[in-house]
């Protein structure tokens, strides 16, 4: 049984404001949308993934660089948006499963719940009973009480056998755009089975529904801190290279590879956060091929095993330290060159520089130290 995951990312979420729409709005180190396919992608029963977005955002989505994920551009409506990503899957998957990009804080168990509902239906969706008094207002004024009696907060997942799904959103003829896919699928006469829904499984839809996700996400997600320090003499040369960036200079660093120490310093960091040893354990030095290696090639590594293993890096600061040279005229323009190789935005790295005090092989200008923090998430 194949399983596909949609989801639909298409919208413009005007009434969460901000200058971004909601699902690509940054929620606690990666955008919001992020999350939602961290969920489906962490849960083995889920074999293909499709993300759903606007056309003006294709960008954005295909920079995610998830692998194996599918990206594909929505339509006018919403229905038409889960359409373009029934299509893209019909004929490869049994079931599927379309979800809110909106709703990042969704869990595996959750969506295992409403898989399991489609052993017995044709399709399943997560839904809370409505427990508050209802009312009926207007002009800011209570005008009416409604019953609440069998009355549900629909949720997302929805899931469905994708040949019935796909065939009630061809023939739908509601000219109407449908809030959910449950509408499709009840108009078509599909049963729609109901799964327990969850209180943290929420919708952003308005600013402060920022701040309660986030809370909700701190409080689910595994938490890694990593340091990292280095070390390097100086030895014959007319520059160095910090950070990615080449500095004139009266000497030069020695080592096996290009001897960036702050680079080096970031990578352990990471190796140290992933539990994953060292640079020597990965690239060892006695290996001549790594011999004269630019730096980049080991903090790249790194930054792989940690999209591999599920995180992602929420920020990074390292500290140079040595008398000479000055750091401070090159440090932005080394915050740009780390963002290039990590794809973390500027604004999450930190690079600054300190002296000994003239104390120790740094003060004596025998060559620079590094030390560096990092932190990564997995939702």
């Amino acid at each position: 049984m194949e399983v596909a995951a949609i989801i639909v990312a298409a919208g413009r979420g005007t009434r969460a404001q901000g200058a971004l729409p909601k699902q690509w709005r940054p929620l606690a180190g990666r955008p919001v949308v992020a999350h939602a396919l961290a969920a489906f992608g962490g849960v083995p029963r889920v074999s293909e993934m499709v993300l759903v977005g606007h056309p003006d955002d294709m960008a954005r989505a295909r920079a995610l660089d998830i692998p194996g994920l599918t990206v594909v551009a929505g339509g006018a409506t919403r229905r038409g948006s889960v359409l373009a990503g029934l299509e893209a899957v019909a004929g490869r998957a049994d079931r599927v499963l379309i979800h809110d990009a909106a709703r990042p804080c969704v869990s595996a168990a959750l969506i295992g719940s409403v898989l399991d509902a489609l052993d017995h239906g044709p399709a399943a969706a997560p839904a809370l009973p409505v427990t508050d008094a209802l009312w009926q207002g207007e002009d800011g004024h209570v005008t009416g009480l409604a019953d609440r009696t069998g009355l549900y907060r629909a949720q997302t997942p929805q899931g469905f056998r994708t040949d019935a799904i796909l065939t009630a959103h061809r023939r739908d003829a509601d000219p109407g755009n449908s809030a959910d896919d449950v509408a499709v699928a009840r108009r078509a006469g599909l049963a729609v089975r109901i799964v327990e829904g969850q209180e943290d499984n929420l919708k952003i839809t308005y600013p402060g529904d920022f701040a309660r996700a986030e809370r909700i996400l701190r409080g689910q997600m595994d938490i890694r801190i990593g340091t990292g320090f280095d070390v390097h003499r100086f030895g014959p040369g007319d520059a160095v290279v910090l950070c990615g960036v080449t500095i004139p200079h009266d000497r030069g660093l020695q080592g096996h590879s290009d001897a960036d120490v702050g680079m080096h310093a970031l990578t352990d960091a990471i190796y140290g956060a992933l539990a994953e040893g060292d640079i020597g354990q990965h690239f060892p030095p006695s290996d001549p091929q790594w011999k004269g290696t630019e730096s980049h090639v080991f903090l790249r590594h790194a930054v792989d095993l940690v999209n591999k293993k599920g995180f992602a890096i929420n920020n990074m600061d390292v500290t140079l330290i040595c008398e000479q040279p000055k750091v401070g005229p090159h440090a932005a323009a080394m915050r740009r060159a780390l963002a290039g190789i990590t794809g973390l935005e500027c604004d999450r790295i930190s690079v600054k520089a300190t002296t000994s005090e003239r104390l120790g092989f740094t003060g004596r200008g025998e060559g620079i130290a590094a030390q560096a923090a990092m932190t990564l998430v997995k939702p």
